[in-house]
């Protein structure tokens, strides 16, 4: 099983927990249900003995990354070399903060995408978000 991703967000009713899994042949309902019934627990266990009103209520969310898959580790950049994703940076590079193109790979810590027949190279420091687009 791997750990693809991690998002944290707050609503009004609490803290959202989502962990994006994956593995090799895909992601069933069962794997999810069994990843988040130990980090359920692996969680309330770490909790126990701390203020619960400063931590607040939380809900965790299991899933596949499914087809817009995020990619945050730089090992994901290698590994979907040739697909088109869709990345967001902090800060504007060449007056824009999202790019949508064929991705080239990633080297020395630059993420190369091929767009309207230009190679781009974004800082992998700079990239908030980075998906796979179908």
């Amino acid at each position: 099983m791997e750990l693809v991703h991690i998002e944290y967000q707050r609503e009004p009713g609490g803290t959202i927990i989502r962990l994006y899994i994956d593995r090799e042949g895909g992601v069933k309902l069962d794997d999810c249900a069994f990843i988040s019934r130990q980090l359920d627990n692996l969680i309330k266990a770490d909790l126990m003995g701390q203020d619960f009103d400063n931590i607040g209520p939380f809900n965790l969310e299991v899933s596949s990354p499914g087809p817009d898959r995020p990619l945050s580790k730089k090992v994901d950049f290698e590994r979907f070399k040739g697909q088109i994703v869709k990345i967001k940076t902090s800060q504007p590079l060449d007056g824009r903060k999202s790019f949508k193109g064929v991705l080239l790979g990633i080297s020395e810590d630059m993420v190369k995408l091929l767009i309207n027949d230009e190679t781009v190279a974004i800082p992998f420091d700079e990239i908030i978000s980075a998906r796979l687009r179908c």
